[in-house]
């Protein structure tokens, strides 16, 4: 499987659904939820967690195929995940059947199209950084190339901070990144053809100029509810306690 994933068991399992982390981009599994603490957190609540980091992204593969990299094949292979790791659809009465989600930036998009797909299987969403504007899609990729080969300065402003944010992730693999850039705008983000009808939680920092659009993506759902983070960017958002805390107390309803 060209997709790296894990599962994590808590001390004492609170009897509820598992929960599934999709990390954002430029990121990883060890990046967005061990070293910020969600690990802990959700573990320590007694929820068994699975994460998967993406193609091009931590200890999975980084294709040379371009098509690997398309939305619609990520969520595949996060399907195929919850399969091999046991997850069963939701049933009446039954608190440990169906599946939590839980997703940052890019993988927020992941996770708002698979609880579309699948209502029968997921539970709850947790949305954090989330764009309806879909940045990636956007990007430049040829400001990014002369960037990269002659450090010119990127106009597009969403291009330079997805730039920064690549720069900065340790590990980061460029080529595969930009590769699924190039996937992603073949297939954009339409948050309003597939809405999800099952309980979402948006959670956005107020100082992130990356995630636009949160009162919009709200206002599709039918049932979802909105934190607000203060002072809180793209970069900084995932490693909040009152994120952590939020979620798990609206997973655990």
């Amino acid at each position: 499987m060209l997709t790296s994933w894990q599962q994590h068991e808590p001390a004492v399992d609170a009897g509820l659904a598992p929960v599934l982390l999709v990390h954002g981009f430029a990121s990883s599994t060890a990046l967005n939820w061990e070293a910020t603490g969600w690990l802990r957190d959700l573990t320590a609540a007694g929820r068994r967690v699975f994460t998967v980091d993406l193609l091009g992204h931590g200890e999975s593969a980084a294709p040379l195929e371009m098509d690997a990299y398309a939305p619609s094949r990520l969520r595949a292979a996060v399907l195929e995940v919850l399969a091999l790791a046991g997850a069963r659809p939701r049933e009446a009465g039954d608190p440990a059947s169906g599946v939590d989600l839980v997703g940052y930036s890019l993988g927020s998009r992941l996770v708002w199209e698979l609880a579309a797909e699948r209502p029968d299987l997921v539970n709850r969403a947790v949305l954090g950084g989330m764009s309806a504007e879909d940045p990636l899609a956007d990007f430049d990729l040829d400001a990014a190339l002369i960037f990269l080969s002659d450090s010119e300065e990127i106009a597009h402003e969403s291009t330079a901070s997805l730039m920064t944010l690549m720069q900065l992730a340790p590990g980061a693999n460029t080529p595969a990144l930009l590769r699924l850039v190039a996937a992603i705008k073949k297939e954009r983000f339409e948050p309003g053809a597939s809405v999800p009808v099952r309980p979402l939680l948006f959670v956005t920092g107020d100082r992130d100029v990356l995630a636009t659009g949160t009162a919009e993506l709200a206002a599709l759902a039918a049932d979802s509810e909105v934190l607000w983070l203060p002072a809180r960017t793209h970069m900084n958002a995932v490693s909040s306690r009152a994120f952590k805390q939020a979620a798990i107390e609206f997973l655990a309803r």
